[in-house]
């Protein structure tokens, strides 16, 4: 979809149409008033050597001004070697370029004159070992230790450090692409992946739906294929795909439930790519191609509301898409809402309101510690990098919001109005204001005196959760601090817990909800029973690192090591790195960071850095 109509819209929205194009404009230098990208095409080698993709990407075009003759594109430490233009007689000419100086959150401009309108402009580059939006891995790196890996991370504005592009989730662009790689050595893309099934090094992808700049993702490796249904498949190394496709089998029904309640999926297959321990994130929803990282990989399929979430994507965020980072609860408010309720279709209500609880419990502990501004979902950046909009204010406030009116008008109402949402919006980016503008209209004033505006623009608007908030609570979780209580009034000992029917969600709340100054003898008795320190569900380590570090319990420090080494989940390291140097253990932390920080991913790297500098 084009910019233009995006403004016009918005225009009937009175004032917001400046503040909106203001909120688009602090993240990107693309003058998008004057020409919108329809298409792009990629031509790269992945240079695994010397760490960059190299080739070109041509932009097809679509001028809104006549008199305009220039294209402002994004990027971030590109090299740039020439700019071919194609006239509209089919000629191709050389075009003047400039690159502005580097800024530290929006990159070098790169603005580019033509002699005339083109119709398409072809930029040939290089990517930097540094980009941002990549990560470069060596074979002793990954799993299998026997090939390089290289993924890519586009979003907030990172798409940018791989593609000179209009990198703003207000326009879209459909994209194709030509990727060459070592024989040995497949390679994979958020398009149709057909072409990827047969490995020898030259591969050719296809993405026919409009999708914004961030949702463009590309990974390379030592990687197999093994489908888990008709419409879905797992790629990865094969270290860890059977063991994959065993623990995300259920991802069919997900997809079967969904399509029930909220319209079928819209993408064609949906396939998952199990990435390196090093990934930052639990996921990535990029369209047909879900990136995840490995340490949802339990064992017991306790963690698989990670891939719930990034399929729920597939309607909230790739279907209908926050129009500025501003916006980005539309994203994942959405997201983690329609999460939940596919994990309480396939896996039950009793579970669903488990993980709502614990996101709500550490919503409420988060709230404590941001500034009252930052805890609003519609947030003002104010020209800060769109990775500080990420928290689980969007998420978990956002959800919240969604389950609050899902409570006062009733599923029978609520389901249709979210179907209608997505249908309305559909390949489309919105902000918050169209938002509230559709909400009034389709839900508000549709059954009047509900909800009223005021309540609405409390939600969104003002920090902080309203008091009437929704506060999930669990029957399994009232149980768990029964016995817990028990437990530390010494009435009964640690093996006489009833651990063993436990689910994951029952032993993180256990966990999360210890004292912070239990004794070492209680952390020992509790640790020689059930040996956290050696836990492999990584989740659950992470919250017994977390009371371990807060409490001085000594025994955990060479699995800490570990921990903090082998894995770049950010969610899983940085609060483990804070807690870390708030409790006297600066030093400690600093080497094992040192050690570790080369397997990080340059968006983890720069968190702990920053940790570490303050």
């Amino acid at each position: 979809m084009k910019f233009k109509p995006l403004l016009l819209s918005l225009a009937m929205a009175g004032a917001c149409s400046q503040a909106t194009a203001d909120a688009i404009s602090q993240h990107t230098y693309a003058n998008l008033d004057d020409v919108t990208t329809t298409h792009l095409l990629l031509d790269l080698d992945v240079d695994f050597d010397d760490k960059q993709l190299e080739g070109f990407v041509e932009h097809t075009l679509d001028w809104h001004n006549a008199t305009s003759k220039t294209l402002v594109l994004d990027t971030r430490d590109l090299d740039i070697d020439k700019v071919m233009y194609q006239d509209k007689k089919g000629s191709w000419h050389k075009a003047d370029f400039t690159l502005a100086a580097r800024d530290d959150v929006k990159g070098s401009k790169l603005t580019i004159k033509f002699k005339s309108q083109a119709v398409k402009a072809r930029i040939y580059y290089n990517s930097r070992p540094e980009a941002s939006g990549l990560q470069w891995l060596t074979p002793e790196q990954t799993a299998s230790k026997s090939h390089p890996f290289m993924y890519s991370q586009s979003q907030a504005i990172h798409a940018r450090s791989w593609i000179p592009v209009q990198d703003t989730p207000a326009m879209r662009v459909t994209y194709s692409a030509r990727i060459h790689t070592p024989k040995d050595i497949r390679a994979v893309m958020s398009a149709d992946n057909k072409d990827a099934l047969y490995k020898d090094g030259d591969y050719l992808f296809d993405m026919p739906q409009p999708i914004s700049p961030y949702l463009i993702a590309i990974g390379a490796g030592n990687l197999e294929y093994k489908a888990m249904s008709k419409q879905t498949g797992i790629f990865a190394e094969p270290t860890i795909l059977d063991a994959s496709v065993a623990e995300f089998n259920d991802t069919q029904a997900m997809i079967d439930k969904t399509n029930a309640m909220y319209g079928e999926y819209a993408w064609g297959r949906y396939d998952l790519l199990m990435l390196p321990p090093s990934f930052p994130f639990g996921g990535m929803e990029n369209p047909r191609l879900s990136f995840i990282t490995p340490t949802v990989v339990a064992g017991d399929k306790s963690l698989v509301n990670l891939i719930a979430h990034e399929l729920a994507h597939s309607w909230s965020g790739n279907l209908v898409t926050n129009a500025t980072w501003e916006d980005l609860w539309l994203n994942e408010g959405f997201t983690s809402y329609v999460e939940n309720r596919i994990m309480e279709e396939v896996f039950g209500r009793d579970r669903a309101v488990m993980e709502q609880a614990l996101d709500a419990a550490g919503l409420r502990a988060l709230l404590k510690t941001l500034p009252a501004a930052d805890t609003r979902l519609n947030l003002k950046l104010n020209g800060r990098d769109p990775d500080d909009a990420f928290s689980s204010v969007p998420y978990t406030k956002g959800q919240l919001f969604l389950i609050y009116l899902e409570n006062k008008f009733g599923r029978d109402k609520f389901d249709p109005f979210v179907k209608g949402y997505f249908d309305q919006f559909s390949f489309k980016s919105l902000t918050t204001a169209q938002f509230v503008t559709y909400l009034k209209a389709n839900l508000i004033d549709k059954y009047p005196g509900v909800v009223s505006m005021d309540k609405v623009n409390e939600w969104i608007f003002e920090p902080g959760l309203p008091s009437d908030a929704p506060n999930p609570t669990s029957d399994a979780f009232d149980k768990v601090d029964a016995v817990t209580k028990t437990w530390l009034n010494g009435e009964i000992s640690a093996a006489q817990l009833p651990t063993s029917d436990w689910s994951v969600h029952e032993w993180l709340h256990f966990l999360n909800n210890l004292p912070r100054d239990l004794s070492i003898e209680k952390m020992t008795e509790l640790d020689n029973q059930f040996n956290l320190t050696q836990s492999t569900n990584a989740e659950r380590a992470f919250a017994w690192f977390m009371l371990a570090v807060g409490n001085g319990y000594q025994p955990i420090y060479p699995a800490l090591d570990k921990h903090l080494s082998g894995i770049g989940r950010r969610k899983l390291i940085v609060p483990l790195y804070k807690a870390l140097i708030k409790n006297g253990k600066k030093d400690w932390a600093h080497d094992v960071y040192l050690k570790a920080r080369p397997g990080y991913h340059p968006l983890a790297q720069g968190t702990v850095d920053d940790l570490f500098a303050k």
